[in-house]
């Protein structure tokens, strides 16, 4: 849990330190205060990028080179520090405990955080590899050998590709290439499939209390016909995937369909109705994985009152009380969050304008108020 975050050169952000943290923790301002920045903050020293920029650049301040993020934390008892710093140029220096850190992936084992912003509907409405990172940021977690799979099998992959756009194919290149595909895809079905049985049911609990959606549904897809073997596959759709210069086939292509009366859930129900599914998917996924690993998530939630009515919002709320995960939300107007709590949970409150944050008091007799 954080307790603790410096941040330095983030958008309007100069240099702000943001203390003392809570289980929930409410930043308030008005649009363009730097609200979001924070929360861009926390997922950069998580991930070590934004949840809204792949690269660095828009995130640095204007004029400035480079951007630093450090937090202190509490961890299972044991205090612990990470710090990152992002350049215009070159890759990320990251720390753990005062050692320089190579893997972004040590940072994300260590700060499993999930957003839920105005983009989450995208689970239902966007392509197949929004809904496939969604899965495979849960297999990540309690797969301990996903990773390291993953990316051989991308090794793989690209290999193959580049054997298909070559001038003269090699058959013999080919089928090695084949070989060691089909070895890790079938490595990561079993591990999205692993992951999946248990998320479902986990996932059924969470929207039954968030909304009443009968005949909805989720499915995995693998990224090859069931019933075939993936080598087979290959074989087959080798003169097409040669055409076209890419393999059509595999755990690249896998998804997590979502279905509603049996269509795509995007196509019958409301853009309300697919905020609320997406929020039943990212909470779910937080559920379980503290279900798995005996610890709870770290959630960033973007705008909730604009996002989700007020009913939905208090269920919200307490789903992430329930988990005890650490949640940090940006709203407009604080009373329509702080609504939500209760004056004895653990609730830290700051004014953010201008990209200066300061400590609020939480006992303003906002809480368990709101006229929306």
């Amino acid at each position: 849990m954080f307790s603790k975050l410096s941040i330095t050169r983030v958008r309007n952000i100069a240099e702000q330190v943001v203390m003392p943290l809570a289980q929930i923790n409410i930043f308030y301002g008005e649009n363009g205060s730097g609200k979001t920045s924070i929360l861009e903050a926390i997922h950069m020293v998580s991930l070590a990028r934004s949840f809204r920029h792949s690269q660095a650049r828009p995130v640095i301040s204007r004029g400035e080179q480079s951007l630093v993020v450090h937090a202190q934390l509490k961890d299972r008892g044991s205090l612990r520090s990470v710090g990152i710093q992002r350049s215009l140029r070159g890759e990320p220096l990251i720390r753990i405990d005062g050692e320089s850190v190579r893997s972004v992936s040590a940072l994300a084992s260590l700060l499993p955080v999930l957003v839920l912003d105005a983009g989450a509907f995208l689970l239902l409405e966007g392509s197949s590899k929004v809904r496939r990172q969604f899965l495979d940021w849960g297999v990540f977690h309690v797969e301990q050998n996903f990773l390291n799979t993953w990316k051989s099998y991308q090794r793989c992959l690209k290999q193959r590709n580049s054997l298909l756009r070559s001038s003269g194919i090699n058959s013999s290149q080919m089928a090695i290439w084949d070989v060691e595909l089909v070895r890790y895809a079938q490595a990561i079905d079993e591990y999205r499939k692993r992951y999946f049985q248990g998320f479902e049911a986990v996932f059924g609990q969470v929207l039954a209390e968030l909304t009443e959606l009968d005949g909805l549904s989720l499915h995995y897809r693998r990224g090859w016909e069931e019933g075939k073997e993936l080598g087979d596959v290959l074989t087959a759709s080798l003169s097409r995937d040669l055409q076209l210069g890419y393999t059509q086939y595999g755990a690249q292509r896998a998804d997590l369909k979502i279905r509603y009366r049996g269509v795509d859930a995007a196509t019958l129900l409301s853009r309300g109705q697919q905020k609320i599914v997406a929020a039943a998917l990212k909470i779910a996924q937080g559920l379980y994985y503290k279900q798995l690993l005996q610890r709870p998530c770290i959630f960033l939630v973007d705008d909730l009152p604009a996002e989700i009515d007020k009913r939905h919002r208090q269920t919200l709320c307490d789903l992430f009380l329930a988990q005890d995960a650490q949640v940090f939300m940006t709203c407009i107007d604080k009373a329509s969050v702080m609504s939500c709590f209760q004056s004895n949970e653990e609730l830290e409150v700051f004014h953010v304008e201008h990209g200066c944050v300061r400590q609020q008091p939480s006992d303003e007799g906002n809480i368990g108020e709101s006229n929306d």
